[in-house]
């Protein structure tokens, strides 16, 4: 089974590329929404995250501004919730590849958007990065509600640059070309994994090994 990390600063297009793969019927392992579920009212990590951060859980909910506040920009504060949230995410994680794996998939994807910040990159097979022009990616970025320029400034200087990711990249996904022209770059990959198997997961049959 291989295992395809998918990654990609904000902006560029990941959860759009994200469901494409979906729609190739690769199962995808998403972070993002499993810290979502994580956070969600009644979700496993509030009463460690209201131990660690007390006031930032009110009636069972989370307040995620009060939170993000208690955080951002605040390395020290960072890494503790990250210590609360990182081992359940991989115990979910590593049911997701498991499963995955008594399934016989070919493929699967862990859409991860600090995987290379993270280390995730040397747990995958091979690594896809979705990239767009930074024009572009500006654009999208600022349309959201609530964000500014000075917030997506901070985001930025916590992501590795995009031009680094690509050069550590073995698959890049260009989005600002189209949806189209990303699909066919994702048929592609898999298309050109079919002469590979993975070395990451547990696997009986190995052939070729993955390289950039």
């Amino acid at each position: 089974m291989i295992i395809l990390g998918l990654t990609g600063s904000i902006g560029m297009g990941k959860s759009a590329t994200s469901n494409m793969f979906r729609s190739e019927g690769v199962p995808v392992y998403d972070s993002d929404a499993e810290v979502h579920t994580l956070q969600a009212p009644g979700g496993r990590a509030l009463p460690a995250i209201e131990k660690a951060f007390p006031g930032v859980v009110v009636d069972g909910v989370l307040d995620r501004p009060a939170l993000g506040q208690r955080v951002f920009g605040k390395p020290e504060e960072l890494r503790k919730l990250e210590r609360i949230i990182h081992p359940m995410m991989g115990r979910i994680q590593r049911q997701f590849l498991q499963k995955a794996c008594e399934r016989r998939e070919p493929v699967v994807v862990l859409d991860v958007p600090l995987l290379f910040e993270s280390g995730g990159d040397n747990y995958v097979d091979a690594v896809v990065v979705v990239s767009a022009p930074s024009r572009l990616q500006w654009q999208r970025v600022m349309a959201r509600p609530d964000m500014t320029a000075e917030k997506l400034k901070g985001i930025l200087a916590q992501q590795m640059p995009d031009a680094e990711k690509r050069k550590r990249a073995h698959f890049i996904v260009p989005s600002g070309l189209g949806m189209a022209v990303a699909r066919q770059h994702v048929r592609a990959i898999l298309s050109a994994l079919k002469d590979y198997d993975g070395q990451v997961w547990p696997t009986k049959v190995m052939k070729r090994r993955i390289r950039r």
